[in-house]
């Protein structure tokens, strides 16, 4: 997995911040206040701080925004990095301001001067979230050997208030990573394998084989990989942070390693993206990782369904007629609809076994949502209101954009077959509508449930404020938040 950038904590020492020799950030406030560190560097500096500060260009620098001062005279230093945040800053603005810092170390030895700061873990958290580089394959990338020293006045406060953030962050880079990767490095056997390493992190993980799946009767997933030779797997994975009689909240993530379209082929331009189509299960294995490694006090169940969507002489045809695990019947008129056909079956497995106080399934599911929302919003359906407005207030104080979608009746009389329960598709008009319609068929009425469409915000062409291009990880900070804020014992 790629390593999250070293961060260490220290007292404030005048001397360390003289001699250190890649850069140095401070922060000052838009009315051009220093903060403490701050006006110890300008000191250094012989007040060329000061002099930014008391510049025309100052005035047009906007809060979070980090501004160079080159080879300073009077220090060690490269660059001195200006961060410009108010006094009472937010915690958007804190992350945005240590992204900024992320993205322009460039690889360099960072020492944060944060005496006198607000927010000091946020900053950190921003410029780690935004230091993001998959590399993996690149065989001329070299690993950085420099980190972030954070100096501060009450350096352990900041060092535990910054612990469970980079717990969060180590989640989004393994859900980054496992999106990032192509299709032959992530097949659904090492898919699989990498999520049973977490039973180290304190999670307990099983992996259901072929067989498992056939007998418990998840066909609806199963005639979904059945034209690759990798094998279909689903994998569940339990953190048992809370009281024992507890019911877990239940998270479902489609897997679909690589998406052909099967026998529905898909056009030959973009398919390479499809290596992406594993994003809700990514999300679900990264919230899981945060949630182990910040010791959440709750019980959470992570279950993904694992496949690949081949087209092949054994591969499921358009007009096959599946049987689900719910025992419900599925004219399959689209291959290339197969997502809820993996999470159908993943879904009402959830529920039997666990009997979750609430379940949310993630998937890269329709392009119809990103014709709908772009890529700035993820599209969430739910049968609970309350459940709803909780997520919906989670995404929104972690800054990850989501939208609440319609459900109803008459676009579920769009999937009636001639010959079955349900087609699995409705047609071109509401897309992301009918599918979410489709899955909730296979919600029991007691479960709160929320589905989210993340085909448009799981992974981009352009640099978010927290990531670079590709991969962006949404939903790991949002689910974190909701469990934090409601899942969570004392």
């Amino acid at each position: 997995m790629t390593d999250l950038t070293p961060v260490s904590f220290a007292a404030t020492d005048i001397d360390a911040i003289a001699g250190h020799e890649g850069r140095v950030a401070v922060v000052v406030t838009p009315e051009g206040k220093l903060e403490l560190s701050a006006r110890r560097v300008n000191r250094l500096t012989k007040g060329a701080v000061q002099r930014f500060v008391d510049s025309d260009g100052f005035a047009k620098v906007k809060a979070g925004q980090v501004t160079t001062l080159a080879w300073p005279a009077g220090m060690a230093a490269q660059a001195v990095d200006v961060i410009c945040l108010p006094r009472n800053h937010s915690v958007e603005e804190a992350r945005k301001a240590g992204a900024a810092l992320g993205k322009a170390r460039g690889g360099k030895a960072l020492l944060l001067a944060a005496d006198g700061a607000r927010r000091v873990a946020e900053i950190v958290f921003g410029l780690v979230m935004r230091d993001y580089d998959f590399a993996a394959h690149k065989t001329d990338a070299e690993a950085s050997e420099t980190g972030v020293t954070v100096m501060a006045s009450k350096p352990d406060e900041a060092e535990a208030a910054a612990a469970p953030l980079l717990a969060i962050a180590e989640g989004t880079f393994m859900t980054r990573d496992l999106v990032n990767e192509p299709a032959n490095v992530l097949t659904t056997t090492e898919f699989a394998d990498r999520l049973s390493e977490m039973s180290e992190l304190g999670l307990e993980v099983e992996v259901l084989d072929e067989d498992a799946l056939e007998k418990l009767g998840m066909r609806t997933l199963l005639c979904v990989g059945q034209g690759s030779d990798s094998p279909s797997k689903v994998v569940v994975m339990q953190w048992k942070g809370g009281a024992d009689d507890a019911a877990p909240l239940a998270l479902v993530g489609k897997g679909v390693v690589f998406d052909t379209g099967g026998i529905s082929l898909k056009p030959a331009g973009g398919m390479e993206d499809m290596t992406m189509d594993m994003g809700g299960a990514g999300v679900v294995a990264g919230t899981m990782r945060a949630l182990a490694r910040r010791k959440a006090k709750a019980n959470v169940v992570g279950l993904v369904g694992l496949v690949e969507n081949m087209p092949s002489g054994n591969a499921t045809r358009p007009g096959d007629v599946i049987t689900s695990m719910k025992g419900d019947t599925v004219e399959v008129i689209n291959t290339d609809a197969e997502g809820r056909l993996v999470l159908c079956d993943v879904m009402w497995y959830a529920q039997e076994r666990f009997a979750p106080a609430g379940m949310i399934d993630l998937a890269t599911l329709t392009g119809a949502i990103i014709i709908g929302l772009g890529h700035e919003n993820a599209g969430v359906f739910s049968n609970d209101d309350g459940f709803c407005d909780a997520f919906l207030k989670a995404a929104s104080k972690e800054g990850e954009g989501a939208w609440r979608m319609p459900l109803g009746q008459a676009y579920d009389d769009l999937l009636k077959s001639r010959i079955a329960d349900m087609k699995n598709i409705g047609g071109r008009p509401a897309g992301s509508v009918t599918a979410a319609q489709f899955l909730q068929r296979f919600v029991k009425p007691e479960t709160p449930w929320i589905h989210l469409d993340i085909a448009g915000v799981a992974s981009v062409k352009s640099a978010t404020t927290l990531a670079p291009a590709g991969a962006t990880g949404w939903g790991v900070m949002a689910l974190n938040r909701l469990v934090a804020d409601g899942y969570e014992t004392d």
